[in-house]
């Protein structure tokens, strides 16, 4: 079985990641069996003030030193279960040590395998205006819609001061709940939650309309790769 790296950014993303790549395993191969996983990751804190300034350039560069810390540990690929990183990490720059598996394209070849037409795109506001998911769509001819500037900040607001510190409200759920509904009304056939953290708060049970679950996705991706029941990617940083 291949090494997955897992490099970590915002910590309950990456948690639930590692928790399903583990129960993904037990499922394919039995009790208490997986890949071995490692995981690494800087404190989500010292790259705000970058993301904030538009400086991409600096959250790869404190990237990949951590890419290379996987490296070492024996790690053969890995994956970064956090949507608005893929922004840094598709910039132009050196190779990383390892390569990886992007979550952006695991999300978009599902949507493309499900029949979907018309995505919603739930993640953080860099997310949603960055160029990450209209590429990874856009190349396989799928659409997408964004919400509207207030409901972003929404999304934004909870994502930030809830979700990536641990917080699961109800309020914040139905809130997401009626922002579905409207994507759905502008003929959305599916939503991705392309922040780690939303599908610990939207579920499919709750979602008006069938969920793309990122993080799962990728997961679930990493242990195919693992078991080689999918190519080992190629992809070590910068434009696709």
């Amino acid at each position: 079985m291949k090494h997955i790296g897992i490099l970590a950014h915002s910590f309950e993303g990456a948690t639930l990641c590692y928790h399903e790549a583990c129960i993904e395993g037990v499922r394919r191969l039995g009790a208490h069996l997986h890949p071995e996983i490692t995981l690494t990751g800087v404190a989500m804190h010292f790259m705000m003030d970058a993301y904030e300034n538009g400086d991409h350039d600096a959250v790869r560069r404190m990237f990949e030193e951590d890419i290379r810390k996987l490296a070492a540990a024996g790690a053969d690929f890995f994956i970064c279960p956090d949507n608005t990183a893929h922004i840094a990490l598709e910039l132009d720059g050196r190779p990383f040590a390892i390569p990886c598996l992007h979550i952006g394209e695991i999300v978009a070849e599902t949507a493309l395998q499900e029949g979907r037409r018309r995505i919603a795109i739930l993640g953080t506001n860099y997310t949603m205006t960055g160029p990450v998911y209209p590429g990874a769509l856009g190349r396989r001819g799928i659409g997408w819609v964004v919400p509207d500037d207030e409901d972003r900040a929404v999304i934004h607001r909870v994502i930030f001061d809830e979700l990536c510190l641990g917080q699961f409200k109800d309020s914040s759920r139905d809130a997401y709940v009626r922002i579905v509904e409207k994507l759905a009304d502008q003929g959305c056939d599916a939503v991705a939650l392309v922040c780690t953290e939303v599908p610990l708060l939207i579920t499919a049970d709750v979602s008006p309309l069938p969920v793309l679950d990122s993080t799962r996705l990728l997961a679930s991706a990493a242990v195919d790769v693992a078991l080689g029941e999918r190519p080992m990617p190629e992809w070590r940083g910068g434009p696709i």
